[in-house]
Formats: C-alpha cells, sequence, structure tokens
C-alpha cells in the first residue's frame, strides 16, 4: 500500500488502508505500507497491528500532508522495499498523494503488478483540476487495474484519466459495525443536537455550516451543535460563533481521534454533512451506524450510501440546507427514526470481510494480465498528448537510466530479503487451539 496519507493522521483514505491491510492480513496476505514520515518520532520502520509493517520515508510535506512531486527521489526506497519484502502487487491510493503517483510509475521497473484507488471527485474547469487530472491521466496511463468507492467516482475517473472503463472496478468503503454500536439518547428531553465531524475546510462545506447555523438555531431554540474538526476554516466558524453569541450551544471540539468518533457521534440524534464533492462519505455511514439521522448535500456519491428513509438531502445552498435539517429535526422530534433499527441495516450493507474478498479479485486478475513491454509503455505515454507526452516520455527513459545506475551501484544480489519465521496458516491454527483450550479451561473451573 503505498500513499501520504496515513496513521497518526486521521481520515477516510488513512482509515480504509489501515483495515483493508489488517483484513488482507487475517486472510493470510503479506502487507507493507508506505508513506512518509511524520517528525520527530514517526520515522522508519513502525509495527501496527495485526502485523502490519509500515516505512515512514523521510519526505517533507508541503500541503495537506502531500510530499513534493519528484519521480525520482522515490525509486531508490521504492527499489530496496520490493526487493527486501517481495512485494508482487504495488496498490496506490489518492489522487493528490505524488507517492502513490510514483509507486505506480516506478512499478514497472521492479516487476510488481499495480492498482490504484481513488477516493475523490474532482471537476474539469478550473486550473488546478486541470493540471491534477492531466497528472492522474499520466500516471495511470500503464495502471493495470483501478478501483472507485462508488459508480460516481467510477464515472468521475474514467473520464478525468481517460481510462478504458472496464479496467475500472467500484468497490465501496466498509466500516467495523461493532464499534459504532448506538446507545440511549444523552441528551435532555426535548433537546436535538446535530453532530458534525469533518475536515475543516471548504470542499467540506463549512461556509455552508457557518452560514446555516445561526438561523436553524434562531428556528429551533431547542438545537443545539456539537462540531468536530480541524482545518483552515475553524477560524471562520468561531468567528459565527462569537458574531451571533452562539457559544452555549455550539460546542467546538477541535480534531477528533477516529477510536473517539463514536462516543462523539452518540451525544447526538442528527449528523449534519455539508460537503461540496463527495465521492463516499464514510463519516455519513460511521453515523448512520451510530443511530443518527442523516442530512447531506446531494452530491457526488452520496446518494448511493443509504436508504432513502435514513436520509435526508439537500442541494448545496443555504436554503435548502435549512428545509432539510429543519424536515429532520421534526422526523427525530416525533420519534419517527429508529436508532438500533439504523444500526442493523447498515451492519448488513458495509463489511470489510466481503469489501476485502472483492479487492483480492482485483488483486487474482491484475496478476493473470499480461505487463506492458517497454515500448508499449513509452507509445502510450506519449499519446498523452502534444505537449505532456514528450514530457512524461523523457521522464520515463530518466526513470529507466536512474534504475540502471541503482541496478549497478547497489545490485540486487546485495539487498538482504526479509524471511518469515513462522507459516501464517500454522500461526492462526495455534491461536484457535490456545483459545479452544483456553475454553476449556474455563468449563472446568466453573464445574
Amino acid at each position: 500500500m503505498v500513499c501520504d496519507f496515513f496513521y497518526p493522521d486521521v481520515g477516510g483514505v488513512e482509515n480504509h488502508i489501515y483495515m483493508l491491510s489488517a483484513n488482507l492480513i487475517r486472510r493470510g496476505h503479506k502487507v507493507v505500507v508506505i508513506t512518509h514520515s511524520h517528525p520527530p518520532d514517526r520515522v522508519g520502520v513502525r509495527w501496527l497491528l495485526p502485523a502490519l509493517k509500515v516505512y515512514y520515508l523521510p519526505f517533507v510535506t508541503i500541503a495537506s500532508s502531500a510530499t513534493l512531486p519528484n519521480f525520482f527521489t522515490f525509486l531508490p526506497y521504492l527499489r530496496t522495499i520490493v526487493i527486501r519484502e517481495g512485494i508482487d502487487v504495488i496498490h496506490s491510493h489518492a489522487s493528490l498523494s505524488s507517492l502513490a503517483h510514483e509507486g505506480i510509475f516506478h512499478a514497472h521497473l521492479l516487476g510488481a503488478r499495480t492498482v490504484f484507488t481513488d477516493h475523490s471527485l474532482f471537476g474539469f474547469d478550473d486550473a488546478a483540476s486541470i493540471l491534477t487530472n492531466k497528472l492522474l491521466e499520466a500516471a495511470l496511463r500503464n495502471v493495470d487495474a483501478v478501483i472507485c468507492v462508488s459508480h460516481t467516482g467510477r464515472e468521475n475517473t474514467v473520464l478525468r484519466a481517460n481510462l478504458v472503463p472496464k479496467t475500472v472496478y467500484v468497490i465501496p468503503n466498509a466500516l467495523v459495525a461493532d464499534q459504532f454500536k448506538p446507545s440511549p439518547p444523552q441528551e435532555l428531553p426535548g433537546i436535538v443536537t446535530i453532530v458534525v465531524i469533518s475536515r475543516l475546510a471548504y470542499r467540506k462545506g463549512i461556509d455552508l455550516l457557518v452560514a446555516t447555523a445561526p438561523r436553524i438555531c434562531a428556528l429551533f431554540p431547542n438545537v443545539r451543535f456539537i462540531v468536530g474538526g480541524d482545518g483552515p476554516k475553524l477560524i471562520d466558524l468561531l468567528q459565527m460563533r462569537e458574531k451571533h453569541m452562539l457559544q452555549d450551544r455550539i460546542e467546538m471540539l477541535g480534531p477528533v481521534r477516529h477510536s473517539d468518533v463514536r462516543d462523539v457521534l452518540v451525544r447526538g440524534s442528527i449528523f449534519m454533512n455539508t460537503s461540496l464533492t463527495e465521492s463516499f462519505g464514510i463519516a455519513i455511514l460511521e453515523a448512520a451506524c451510530a443511530g443518527l439521522y442523516v442530512v447531506s448535500t446531494r452530491v457526488g456519491g452520496v446518494p448511493e450510501i443509504l436508504p432513502e428513509d435514513m436520509i435526508s438531502f439537500a442541494n448545496p445552498d443555504e436554503d435548502d440546507v435549512v428545509r432539510a435539517m429543519s424536515e429532520a429535526i421534526n422526523i427525530v422530534s416525533q420519534g419517527k427514526h429508529d436508532p438500533f433499527r439504523a444500526h442493523k441495516r447498515v451492519r448488513g450493507f458495509y463489511d470489510w470481510g466481503n469489501i476485502t474478498e472483492r479487492t483480492e479479485k482485483v488483486y487474482a486478475a491484475v496478476l493473470e494480465l499480461e505487463p506492458y513491454d517497454f515500448w508499449t509503455r513509452m507509445q502510450r505515454t506519449l499519446d498523452l498528448g502534444r505537449f505532456a507526452g514528450p514530457i512524461f516520455a523523457i521522464i520515463l527513459v530518466v526513470d529507466c537510466l536512474f534504475f540502471m545506475f541503482l541496478e549497478w551501484w547497489l545490485p540486487a544480489d546485495s539487498i538482504d530479503r526479509v524471511r518469515m519465521h513462522w507459516d501464517q496458516n500454522q500461526f492462526a491454527e495455534l491461536a484457535r487451539e490456545y483459545k479452544r483450550r483456553g475454553n476449556l479451561s474455563c468449563s472446568s473451573t466453573n464445574d
């Protein structure tokens, strides 16, 4: 797994990579994660449960935990890790991750197959999107398979990267339902609490929250807000709360650890999402699983997540968000939403075991494909366009020359291999036997 976004940062991509990796390990695969360092202490090799090895490479971030695109400085690290660990598949995540793009770019030199998962939606009409989309198209020009988390995301990625649709799969996100069990209402009688947990950034629609929260508080004196998260729009929220003197009705929690999200969610009865773009929206799924009624803007892949009776939609404008929130407050106040029934339904919709099994099938299909040879890759790269094609073709040639230098400077035979000193299946069998004996001992003691 290769991505700039991983723990200790908190977010949907980070959690997706960890949970997918953990479930692949439980199914007998070997998984390592490659990401950038988090000074001062998160540098080098670290281990996370269950037996997930993480390489924190010493790269400096530029913005939003993303590293500077460089194409070449990552190659020595990646080559050494792939040879040491015996990697068969490089699975990159996120369109805005430089490490993800470079992992795909270098993979053909190392004999590894490539899979890319896109977690976001992007537009087509602004300068930033145009440049990002061209970079994505170049990165995915020779990828073996692409995974998107929603059908809307699939259409968006196919158009942005000019992909053949049959190579793009849809595998949704998931969650551990037991970690989001609802609890009896913690609110005072007659009080309705609205929970917002999000990155406080423009694309998450925080400007809509700033505009609508005072109007909702004015319309419903019994409504309270709990806002968790951090980001550049935090100052706008604090100024809005100060301007309208809502300090006693809008509680600001700041950054919330993922392990504490459930405890925050069960303090409320409505979850509010005002995103301007959303490929899937794992926060919505977690809130619904915790028993909250959801109000969300109708954007991206959000309409694919939940049944219509568990969510109210609004257009991403101020008046319609107020209308949808008014509808949700009436539904919750009249007791028409059952949190425990909602949890039971979500538990059956999304399961990491099923998601992991479907991802395994993508890996199997990729490993059966015939890899592109160098001249095919060169031709496909030149087809990027009159301007971008030659640029990326030159990068491809320089990459090959640099790889040849590394082969001479540090031959693969001189790199130590990581060897597993135990058999994964035998280890699992011993664990089951130990658990069985423990149960027998307890039974004997009770007798």
